[in-house]
């Protein structure tokens, strides 16, 4: 794939930029919690950081579309369409911990090819563009490699997000074969695998907004993500199981998935 234009890097960018002073604004505030239809929460912060930066696109790239968390998606299909996260890991963000982020996601002819994460209370971020390797601030970074299964480090979002009991079973059997397995870090897990502080990540559940950000970063890093059988995950505002696997390296996202398709 040909390296993305750096003018659309530069808009994302500035899209985080601007999206960091609201999240920063109400962290750790009392704001009214509303819950949605599936039971999620949302703030005012999620609403009007989505609602920032889909002015900023409206007026910069009025012909693209645009698939976020909280507002209806526009121009669905266009050639250009970005792909909106306003706060992932609002749980985090109403408990005052600072593991969520702004997920920022383009898409190019449906494809991923652009992706931030921004955390505005840490002042990181990580950027992963197609043709171009992944940085968190600026910096190249890379994941590690060579780690088998016993020896490898993995995170998730939480237990709940395994609805069904085949899901949790299946994570079950990964996280006993798993050397440490840990939750509640969000999108930051996903940065953390691409700087090559952990190894991998399994999830379920998620919607386009909670991963196509992360696709371009994981795999400018050197990495490996997919859904659980392998195939790339759907891009598309719907039409998901939401089964997400994150690795170091191929060999062991096979060791990954044999351990959630098959008991030892």
């Amino acid at each position: 794939m040909a390296a993305l234009d750096r003018s659309f890097i530069s808009l994302a960018l500035r899209l985080a930029e601007a999206a960091a002073p609201v999240a920063k604004r109400y962290f750790r505030q009392p704001i009214p919690i509303d819950d949605k239809a599936d039971a999620s929460p949302v703030t005012i912060a999620d609403r009007e950081i989505e609602e920032t930066l889909r002015q900023i696109l409206a007026r910069e790239r009025p012909e693209d579309g645009v698939i976020g968390e909280e507002f209806a998606t526009t121009r669905e299909g266009a050639r250009h369409t970005w792909v909106i996260d306003p706060i992932d890991g609002t749980r985090s963000f109403i408990t005052g911990k600072p593991c969520f982020g702004t997920l920022i996601g383009l898409l190019y002819e449906g494809e991923a090819v652009l992706g931030v994460i921004s955390q505005p209370i840490t002042g990181e971020t990580w950027l992963g563009a197609a043709g171009h390797p992944s940085t968190m601030n600026g910096a190249a970074i890379r994941v590690r490699t060579g780690r088998s299964l016993d020896q490898a480090y993995l995170y998730a979002t939480g237990p709940e997000i395994f609805r069904d009991a085949d899901e949790w079973a299946a994570f079950g059997r990964l996280s006993e074969r798993a050397k440490s397995t840990r939750f509640g870090a969000d999108c930051y897990a996903y940065g953390l695998l691409a700087m090559g502080c952990i190894d991998l990540v399994c999830e379920a559940g998620l919607k386009v907004y909670d991963y196509a950000a992360l696709l371009p970063i994981i795999r400018g890093a050197g990495g490996i993500v997919a859904d659980w059988s392998g195939e790339a995950p759907v891009l598309k505002a719907s039409g998901t199981t939401g089964r997400i696997l994150a690795a170091g390296d191929g060999a062991l996202f096979a060791q990954a998935q044999e351990a959630l398709a098959h008991p030892m």
